[in-house]
């Protein structure tokens, strides 16, 4: 019998998945061209469901149910309910989009999104290897999917067929490191290998075996180098509301499970997996920032950008344990990546938000031309590019200054030579990056417009999207709630 505690923990999963079983049904009988009802049961769907999270993370208890595989905790719940908030603004975004583009025929926009959202609950909430592994194959399902939803359009089947082979790949690797370490420990409780690892009576040529192909899928989910070359094809080749669904909310899952896998269950390990992470982070800074200089597609330049960001990322994660030291920094460092991750997000959402604005039946609005002369047709929607253009770069008072600035603190704080080298680096390669997201604002306030054309929008768009890009900015004039919330929800996360 299951007890109480076990459906807690998993009860907004549970609606979430009943809901896009019903919603697909209700579906069928739906005939107008937006798919208006299916719209809303889903955005009521998704609005309860983050709500039901956000009422579990304010009660800042840890659930463990399932016989241990599940855990409900602040920094889960908090994600999950950061991942539906995205899919719903998505979604907002979105729906014109595919109406103009003959992707609304049936519901299945809404039910995959839904999903992959129930994928990422589950990748968020796993405390155990299988059951991350069943959250991840069932988010890159749907994604694969999405992408090809655009079925008559060439692009999008071959950037949804590299996906599939590449991501086939990836996931491979990690299921053979998931086995390497069943074999070393005989468990696929994360709590469990925990305790085996620091035991120190396995060998530990075996689990850096099995690390090393777990750290090559986690890579690969979240887009850095080398493991980087589905990004810009898929990108650039999914539909654009698609590309936002890819870009936003899957981000928040991978950093979870990232810190499910390294911190709670291969800690002791961190001296060989922090190694590899600072490698990847060089490599996805400097080529992420390089590659996107090059690029006159929007959607691409933005790809190679996430590449970058994701070594941002990356550079938190590698400096929580110093000297074998796993407690004193370890609090700072992995909140400031889970802040920058969530301010990441919130960036990207308006981003696409506001290329998925100019598209328009007949025309992908994705070169950086395309945003010529734009504060002239409207100042309103340049001014949420600009925003946002400037949150990526770091450039103050926007959120994503704050961000970076909480990942370098952690990297010097640690008070290693090597840490503060990593950090001079990626202040450097943020300079870099600054060139190709200050070209974007130059052509939107400088250059001659290339048509006349206004822009229009929904209401709930503008509305949404006004809100977004406001968002960033005052998120960036007082970062304190949000960084202490990541905090305290880490540090539980930890034990502290």
């Amino acid at each position: 019998m299951i007890d109480t505690i076990s459906w807690i923990t998993v009860y907004p999963e549970i609606v979430l998945m009943v809901m896009a079983c019903a919603i697909l049904l209700i579906d069928l009988g739906v005939k107008t061209p937006l798919r208006n009802l299916t719209y809303v049961l889903t955005m009521l769907t998704l609005a309860v469901v983050a709500a039901l999270e956000a009422h579990l993370a304010m009660a800042g208890q840890t659930y463990y149910g399932f016989g241990n595989m599940v855990v409900s905790d602040a920094m889960g719940n908090w994600l999950k309910c950061f991942a539906a908030i995205a899919v719903m603004v998505s979604l907002v975004y979105g729906r014109p989009y595919a109406g103009h583009r003959d992707m609304l025929r049936g519901g299945e926009l809404f039910t995959l999104n839904m999903l992959s959202l129930l994928g990422m609950f589950i990748m968020i909430s796993s405390n155990n290897l299988l059951l991350t592994y069943m959250g991840l194959e069932l988010l890159t399902l749907s994604s694969y999917a999405l992408v090809a939803l655009r079925r008559d359009h060439v692009a999008a089947t071959e950037a949804a067929m590299k996906y599939f082979v590449l991501g086939a790949m990836a996931s491979g690797f990690l299921l053979y490191g998931m086995s390497m370490l069943y074999g070393a420990t005989g468990t696929l409780d994360i709590t469990q290998l925990f305790k085996s690892i620091s035991s120190g009576q396995i060998r530990p040529d075996v689990l850096v075996f099995g690390l090393v192909f777990i750290v090559a899928g986690l890579a690969f989910k979240l887009g850095v180098v080398p493991f980087h070359m589905w990004i810009p094809d898929v990108y650039q080749g999914a539909p654009t509301a698609v590309t936002l669904m890819i870009g936003g909310a899957p981000k928040l899952a991978a950093f979870a499970i990232c810190i499910r896998l390294l911190v709670e269950g291969m800690r002791p390990l961190a001296g060989d997996w922090q190694q590899m992470l600072m490698v990847l982070s060089v490599g996805s800074l400097l080529i992420g920032n390089l590659a996107a200089i090059a690029q006159t597609n929007l959607k691409r330049m933005l790809a190679f950008s996430t590449i970058s960001q994701m070594g941002f990322v990356l550079l938190g994660l590698m400096s929580g344990v110093v000297n074998g030291d796993a407690v004193t920094f370890a609090a700072n460092a992995y909140s400031s990546s889970m802040f920058y991750v969530i301010t990441y997000v919130l960036t990207t959402l308006a981003t696409f938000g506001v290329i998925l604005l100019l598209s328009r039946e007949g025309f992908e609005s994705e070169e950086i031309s395309d945003f010529a002369g734009l504060n002239q047709r409207s100042p309103l929607y340049a001014a949420v590019m600009a925003i946002c253009a400037f949150s990526l770069a770091g450039i103050p008072p926007m959120v994503g200054f704050y961000a970076k600035l909480s990942v370098l603190q952690a990297l010097v704080v640690s008070g290693q030579p090597l840490y503060v080298g990593m950090a001079v680096f990626a202040v450097l390669m943020s300079l870099v990056g600054a060139f190709y997201y200050l070209r974007l604002v130059k052509v939107m306030y400088f250059d001659e417009p290339i048509t006349a054309t206004t822009v229009n929008a929904p209401a709930d768009v503008r509305v949404v999207l006004s809100i977004n890009g406001a968002l960033v900015l005052v998120l960036g004039l007082a970062p304190g709630s949000l960084m202490a919330l990541c905090a305290s929800s880490v540090r539980q996360m930890l034990g502290m």
